[in-house]
Order: C-alpha cells, then structure tokens, then sequence
C-alpha cells in the first residue's frame, strides 16, 4: 500500500473527536511511569487512576512491579514494565534474565529496547537474537514489545530492517521510542511500523510512543494506523499509545 500520507494527516486535522473515539483512545493508552524517583503511593496512584478509567496497561520500572502487581489483581488492566531500558545494550543474556525476573514479579508485558548500536551499525540480525531470547525467558504468553527507538535509527530503510528482523523472531508489538531522546515518535515512522505489521497479516501490533501528548496528537497516529491496517484491528491487542498526559485530555469533565 503506497500511501499518501499528507492526506492521511489532513484528515484527521480535519475529524472530529466523539466520546465513543475518545473512549476508544483510552482503552488503548498504556499509562506509563519511568522516572525512577516514584514512590510506593506513586504507583498505587497510577494504578488505581488506571483501573477507574479502564486503560490497557500501566507501564512501571521493573523496581515497581511488586507493588504494581499488588495494586492491578483482579482488574483488566494489564501490567507492563522495561528491560534493558533506555538505551538498548547488546547484553542480550543480561536483557533475558530481568524479562525472566519482572515475570516472575507480575509483569504480564515487557517492553524491550533494540540493540541500538548494533542496529547503526546494520546488524540488525542482533535485534532478533535478543528477541529470541527474551521470548525464551519470557514464555509464550506474555506480550513482548520491541521498542525501536526510531528517531535515533532515522533511516527508513533501517527502521523497517529492524522491524523485520523482530517480526521474524516472534514479536508482539513493534514501539516507536523509549520517550527519553529528543526525537519520539513520528508519523513517518509510524507508518513504517504500520507497513510491517500489515506485511505480517496483522499479527503484530503498534505501539505509538514519545511525544503524544494531545488528542490531537493521537488522532494523527490513529488515522494512519486505521488507514493501513482497517478500524477493527485499533484494540489494544493491537495497538497502544504509551502517552499518559494524553489521558488527562479525554477524561476531562
């Protein structure tokens, strides 16, 4: 599918956000917390504000999944936490072991970061590996995301490679960025992601991460993902926002 992706960005500039759109966007959002300096009411907070809203998951440092996973019982929102966070080393056993230990902790996903430099490096073969591995010590139910950390790979040509790659070795989800470069996410890598994730039938979700701060934001994302992969498909099986002040928007009185 050859996009037109000026088009695609017009259109949502120009749609207009409904309650059943806004309610649809929060049960997609993973509410996500990364700081380092939360405290334990910290994340009780954010736990309970995401079960009163019914997002998809809230995201939390592996140090936090204890008290997390306490807060979350018996709620549908799903407990979500990083490895190898933020910047993507090539310590692919070391990677495996903290998946095994949030597991083992409560986490029902774990997102992961590319081997960033390997990847610059085009050995993006490194990046399968690591999944691989993970996947292993994971077991086959939890939700692994690759986060690609898109605007430090830039390239398109690179960014799809590495999407590929992950595809190949079994992953979940495909994420733009950690959050913590100065470059998040972009609709043109968006819609690389999106492109691979239709190549793979669907199989693989979308995660839209770094810089979604506004509905407006999320409705520019939301419009290229239905566009190439249909409006059933946008659940949070498939597709998520990492992009909690988002939140504060679509649930304001």
């Amino acid at each position: 599918m050859r996009l037109d992706l000026d088009a695609i960005l017009a259109a949502a500039d120009a749609r207009e956000m409904d309650a059943a759109l806004a309610r649809r966007f929060v049960e997609v959002i993973d509410l996500t917390t990364l700081s380092g300096d939360e405290t334990e009411a910290d994340i009780e907070s954010l736990c309970a504000r995401a079960t009163a809203h019914g997002v998809a998951a809230v995201c939390v440092l592996p140090e936090a999944v204890a008290v997390a996973a306490r807060c979350l019982e018996g709620s549908a929102v799903k407990l979500a936490t990083v490895a190898n966070f933020p910047h993507g080393g090539d310590d692919l056993a070391g990677t495996a072991d903290d998946v095994a230990a949030a597991v083992a902790a409560g986490a029902q996903e774990v997102d992961i970061v590319a081997p960033l430099e390997a990847s610059l490096e085009g050995d993006v073969g490194l990046t399968g590996e690591l999944i691989t591995l993970c996947r292993a010590a994971a077991g086959p139910t939890t939700t692994l995301k690759l986060i690609l950390e898109t605007g430090r790979l830039e390239r398109p040509e690179l960014i799809t490679a590495v999407a590929r790659s992950a595809v190949m070795a079994g992953i979940d989800f495909l994420k733009t960025s950690t959050g913590k470069i100065e470059v998040g996410a972009t609709p043109e890598a968006a819609a690389l992601l999106f492109a691979v994730a239709q190549e793979a039938d669907g199989r693989v979700g979308v995660k839209i991460s770094g810089g979604v701060r506004t509905a407006r934001d999320a409705m520019r994302y939301w419009q290229i993902g239905e566009t190439v992969m249909g409006d059933a498909w946008m659940r949070s099986a498939h597709f998520r926002f990492g992009a909690s002040r988002l939140l504060d928007e679509l649930v304001q009185p």
